[in-house]
């Protein structure tokens, strides 16, 4: 059993979902969104740092994916997201956990199948995925993606490994 946080880092909301991934079964822990006041003096930084550290201690996760930045059309806008990217990639840090990062058109494909779905798309196949009862806000199900795209990807590693050992007759 393996619990992944998958994060979707944003200035005044970061998203975040939690997943326990076991075999080929994933599962709904939790997800939400931390949403942070104006942005003044680190403030905010420090908000989504208190957040996120809160979240690790709370449900332990033993992974953290978290998506990559993309390029914005106003420089100020993505060098407000990248901080906040930063921020989260430091509060899985100090807690030694590995992060691993994906681009918003893998995530998409993982989840979807469509590298160029719709927010709308996203939220209703998280919903169809981890069966919950609702569809979840827009930042907490793009995180939930992000922690399902891990999971598929790990999954499909270890298949992979699994076999190249068979091919090579050393199956363990």
């Amino acid at each position: 059993m393996t619990v992944i946080l998958g994060i979707d880092p944003g200035s005044r909301i970061t998203g975040y979902g939690i997943i326990k991934t076991e075999a080929q079964k994933n599962t709904y822990l939790a997800s939400g969104c931390i949403k942070v006041n104006k942005h003044h003096s680190g403030q905010h930084l420090k908000q989504i740092f208190a957040g996120l550290t809160e979240i690790i201690t709370t449900y332990q996760p033993v992974e953290v994916s978290i998506e990559q930045i993309f390029m914005h059309r106003n420089p100020n806008s993505a060098i407000k997201l990248g901080e906040a990217r930063g921020v989260a990639i430091v509060a899985a840090a100090i807690h030694c956990l590995p992060i691993t990062e994906y681009s918003a058109r893998q995530i998409k494909q993982s989840v979807v199948g469509f590298g160029a779905a719709k927010k709308e798309q996203v939220q209703h196949m998280v919903k169809y995925l981890l069966n919950l009862s609702g569809v979840p806000q827009a930042d907490a199900a793009d995180a939930l993606a992000v922690a399902l795209c891990h999971a598929h990807s790990r999954l499909s590693f270890k298949q992979l490994t699994t076999r190249k050992r068979i091919k090579r007759g050393r199956l363990r």
